[in-house]
């Protein structure tokens, strides 16, 4: 593959920016983001089709109230209740759609939340995606934290009280190669009972490799499963194959994996009919692979470098709700993950409604634990965010706080036998 520019400069080359130029206006110049690339696994599966079917067809205006009334009144939930709950008609059942939610996840979940960090070990990428604050044509501080610096981060957070971690990287395979990650992953079992990993999606020996190390989940956002919008957001690297990006968790479970994570970035494309799909995406894989932990990510655009450009289609508070509860009513046994993109007061109550795991002591950036968990100054040199965050609140702060609302923080319950 090419080389990318993310080399740390204050100004791109006038050869990267001709090439940013043409991606950005000439269409002809792209990659086919539909072939696959030299050396990326092709497992043929049969899941696609089943939800792009799905997602192609849907026709959310044409539901109604009694519609949504119906589904709320099935014992289980259909895929056809499902898209009458994601549909318009269901927002002013809203308040109905949460008590149908709270009782499932009652049901399933208890009164648990689950509690964990990520951590991001490097910020160099050689994707062009329009949106994304690590892409490799933004002038940011692009940083790699070596193995020392890694386990200094790591037992910043584990002294915390932290016990579960989310590793996350660029997408560069140059700078974060798989054996990098997956001593990574050695690390954090030292300091951590669960290990997750948000990084580029790789081949089924790679994740099989990365869980022998130590991973025991994926998550992988599929950004949007509208293929068309996808290919005007992605104009350059590995990230633009959607396909290759939409098996990502099916290798991960062939490697081994013992979960996988899915979710769409709300507000790229039409959010009903992404959420439609990433639930759908989940549904058919479990149906395939009944014994894969399943779960669920909710994130909305947050401001960016290039926002401008994008065009992000709104997301209230109020449709993210909706969509959440939709998610427990159709797939009440998965985990359903609400980031720190939300605010403090929107986590505090879609919690006791149907999310079961949240994000805390967040920070996006590279290398800035010490100085965000101590307060200590910290001289050594930081890798800027990738977005914006809204809920800062420690893991102290958190677990407070959610124990103040009448539920009860779980740092772990997984036990290694």
């Amino acid at each position: 593959m090419e080389n990318q520019f993310f080399i740390d400069s204050d100004e791109l080359s006038e050869e990267a920016l001709k090439r940013k130029h043409r991606l950005e206006t000439d269409p002809t110049c792209r990659t086919d983001h539909m072939q696959y690339m030299p050396g990326m696994d092709i497992i043929e599966s049969d899941i696609c089709k089943s939800v792009l079917d799905e997602m192609n067809s849907y026709d959310y205006s044409k539901y109604t109230a009694k519609d949504v009334m119906a589904a709320l009144n099935h014992d289980h939930c259909t895929i056809e209740d499902f898209k009458a709950l994601l549909s318009p008609a269901a927002e002013p059942l809203l308040e109905k759609m949460a008590e149908r939610a709270r009782l499932e996840t009652s049901k399933h979940f208890g009164n648990t939340v689950y509690l964990f960090t990520p951590l991001y070990i490097a910020n160099y990428c050689e994707n062009y995606c329009v949106y994304c604050g690590f892409n490799c044509y933004n002038k940011i501080r692009r940083m790699k934290l070596s193995y020392e610096q890694i386990e200094h981060e790591m037992k910043v957070i584990a002294d915390s009280g932290m016990e579960e971690i989310l590793l996350l990287t660029g997408e560069s395979r140059a700078a974060s190669d798989v054996e990098y990650i997956g001593e990574a992953c050695k690390l954090a079992r030292k300091y951590f009972r669960l290990v997750g990993l948000e990084v580029y999606p790789v081949n089924v020996d790679e994740y099989k490799y990365l869980h022998e190390c130590g991973a025991d989940y994926v998550t992988v956002f599929q950004e949007t499963y509208d293929s068309d919008k996808y290919e005007t957001l992605h104009l350059m690297g590995h990230k633009r194959v959607w396909p290759y990006r939409f098996d990502a968790q099916e290798r991960a479970l062939m490697g081994g994996m013992r979960g996988v994570a899915f979710s769409a970035l709300l507000g790229l494309s039409d959010f009903r009919r992404d959420a439609l799909a990433t639930a759908l995406h989940a549904y058919f894989l479990q149906r395939k692979y009944p014994h894969a932990e399943i779960s669920l990510s909710c994130p909305r655009l947050r401001p960016i470098i290039n926002n401008d450009k994008i065009n992000p289609l709104d997301v209230h508070e109020k449709q993210l709700c909706q969509v959440i509860c939709a998610y427990r009513i159709f797939l009440p046994f998965a985990g359903i993950t609400v980031s720190s993109r939300e605010t403090a007061e929107f986590r505090n109550g879609i919690v006791k409604i149907a999310a079961t795991k949240v994000s805390a002591g967040v920070s996006t950036g590279i290398g800035d634990h010490e100085s965000k968990y101590t307060g200590k100054e910290d001289d050594a040199e930081q890798g800027d965010e990738q977005f914006e965050i809204s809920d800062s609140r420690s893991l102290d702060k958190m677990y407070s706080d959610i124990t103040e609302e009448g539920l009860q923080p779980v740092l772990n319950d997984y036990l290694y036998v």
